[in-house]
């Protein structure tokens, strides 16, 4: 893992925290390059020649390559945009969640492909410039849609006893300006920062253990099989929380261009 020297070095196990995710590895006037950053400017790159090397491959009959890239595509487009969107209005906000989900689902398995075993997303810098981004996209678009008055009204629903819509009013500017992209971010780091965590500790746990006697060895011979679980495991939450932040993304999108509240 990618503070595993420094633990293995250590003459007692120290289980592993949050400091453990500060890697700077260099500093230019007291602002630090970390490794989370190379690894979100490598996978940037590694997208962007994916995209260029598709788009001139583009044919009536996809390869495998292309299928695959067509595939996402179609995912994004159809099972996300288009039922959380809806009708036409979809269509402008595809490449947004289309790039979302692919640069956090790949920036989430970076956790797991060695020699990088570093997801980007653990570092909370990263999932709050993504909500950034769609916090700034969903209100903008609501306004430009109803007017700053009229996207206003449309926090609160038709029909309410006149006495409770101002905490109705109240609840909901809450929920738009803080909640949701709080919970956005929240919750993309936190399972990212809790699924690496857990792996290291399984794993560096079991190589102490294998090497403090033959009996702690069986121990430590479980603690590496349960880490290989919780590597498939961890790939499987990290596809599903790329998936639940563009689905949110565009939920919120769609709830901000719709007529009704």
């Amino acid at each position: 893992m990618s503070h595993a020297p420094a633990l293995l070095a250590d003459v007692e196990f120290h289980s592993p925290s949050t400091n453990d995710f500060w890697l700077p590895l260099f500093e230019v006037g007291g602002y630090a390059f970390t490794r989370q950053m190379l690894v979100a400017l490598l996978v940037t790159a590694g997208l962007c020649a994916w995209m260029l090397w598709a788009a001139k491959r583009a044919a009536v009959v996809p390869s495998k390559g292309m299928f695959v890239t067509e595939g996402i595509y179609d995912f994004v487009r159809n099972g996300i945009a288009r039922d959380l969107i809806g009708g036409e209005k979809f269509k402008p906000f595809v490449p947004l969640l289309f790039s979302l989900f692919v640069f956090i689902l790949v920036n989430n398995l970076m956790g797991v492909i060695p020699p990088v075993q570093m997801p980007t997303m653990a570092s909370i810098a990263f999932p709050i410039v993504l909500t950034l981004i769609v916090y700034v996209v969903y209100n903008v678009v609501g306004i430009r849609k109803h007017g700053l008055v009229g996207y206003l009204k449309t926090f609160v629903p038709a029909g309410l006893p006149k006495p409770i819509v101002p905490m109705v009013f109240l609840l909901e500017f809450v929920s738009k300006t803080i909640t949701q992209p709080l919970t956005l971010a929240l919750r993309l780091f936190g399972n990212m920062l809790a699924g690496h965590m857990a792996l290291v500790l399984f794993i560096m746990g079991g190589w102490f253990l294998v090497n403090s006697g033959p009996l702690l060895a069986i121990a430590g011979a479980g603690s590496w099989i349960m880490g290989l679980l919780m590597t498939v495991f961890e790939i499987l939450i990290q596809g599903l929380q790329a998936y639940v932040f563009t689905l949110l993304s565009a939920s919120y999108i769609g709830s901000s261009l719709s007529e009704d509240h």
